[in-house]
């Protein structure tokens, strides 16, 4: 892996931009160019929440191999959606963009809206969106980042799904990205590290909720390790990428191509028997959760 390289500025609301992912050296390998569909989301409609660039462009793009139609929503990075889109469209599926911030629950409800008023169905909801903030310190963590991070991890996971409940039914699965930080821990990021706890007992919450059970929806997750996505070197310090993910047991980030596969798992009914889990998915880090 070549030395990562990205340049950001922290703008004046605290926050870091949107990352495009054409800026990033090396770039990620979100596609892989060998995939081969077999059919199984054939007919069926998904929601992928930061679906332009990283894990969410590699699962977008798989979903549509595997037959899905895909709406993607994405932030800021209008490149990087319209990227996923050509790709999608390549794939052979039919790709709705849609720009907004998941963190605000009348968005969530409009996308939801829009894309089976669009796409004519909704099958499978991932909750895929995040942000984080590296914090040495505690008292850096103010109280407008708190919010921002639950809004955008946490929230948007409530607000997605509560919307989607209404278009959801037997067969249909929500996929939820949460971290191996949910299970370790990461001492400069744990405003995030307590979102994505948030997430996995909010995954098994609903898996048992008699309202999804009644409906026959079945709620997962994927718990990812170091991946290399443009969310990284927009957060850590160029003195930290050049050792990003040396510390897993295969000594490398991952790919976001890499996790690709285990959501087309949990949204097909090769899952069917599965329900309330989390994928480990980290370079062999073993975390018994």
């Amino acid at each position: 892996m070549k030395e990562p390289e990205f340049k950001s500025q922290k703008p004046e609301h605290g926050y870091f931009e949107p990352d495009i992912q054409s800026n990033m050296v090396p770039q990620p390998e979100s596609i892989d160019p060998n995939y081969k569909g077999s059919g199984k989301l054939e007919g069926k409609a998904a929601i992928v929440t930061g679906g332009d660039s990283g894990i969410g462009q590699a699962v977008a793009y798989a979903f549509a191999k595997e037959g899905a139609d895909v709406s993607v929503i994405y932030y800021e990075a209008e490149s990087d959606a319209k990227q996923t889109k050509t790709l999608i469209e390549k794939a052979g599926g039919r790709c709705l963009t849609i720009r907004g911030d998941v963190g605000n629950e009348a968005f969530c409800q409009k996308a939801i809206e829009q894309t089976v008023n669009m796409l004519g169905r909704l099958d499978i909801l991932v909750n895929n969106a995040g942000e984080q903030h590296y914090c040495e310190r505690i008292e850096e963590i103010t109280s407008e980042q708190i919010d921002r991070t639950f809004r955008t991890n946490i929230f948007s996971m409530f607000y997605m799904t509560k919307a989607a409940m209404k278009y959801l039914y037997k067969g249909g699965s929500i996929i939820n990205t949460a971290s191996i930080t949910a299970y370790q821990g990461n001492p400069v990021l744990m405003d995030y590290s307590a979102t994505k706890g948030a997430i996995v007992s909010f995954t098994r919450a609903a898996s048992q909720n008699k309202e999804f059970l009644a409906k026959g929806i079945r709620v997962n997750g994927v718990a990812p390790g170091p991946i290399w996505t443009p969310l990284i070197p927009a957060t850590f310090p160029n003195e930290k990428l050049k050792k990003f993910g040396q510390d897993t047991p295969m000594k490398r980030p991952g790919q976001p191509r890499e996790l690709a596969a285990a959501y087309v798992y949990l949204a097909s009914n090769d899952s069917s028997y599965m329900s309330g889990q989390m994928l480990h998915v980290n370079g062999g880090t073993v975390v018994n959760g």
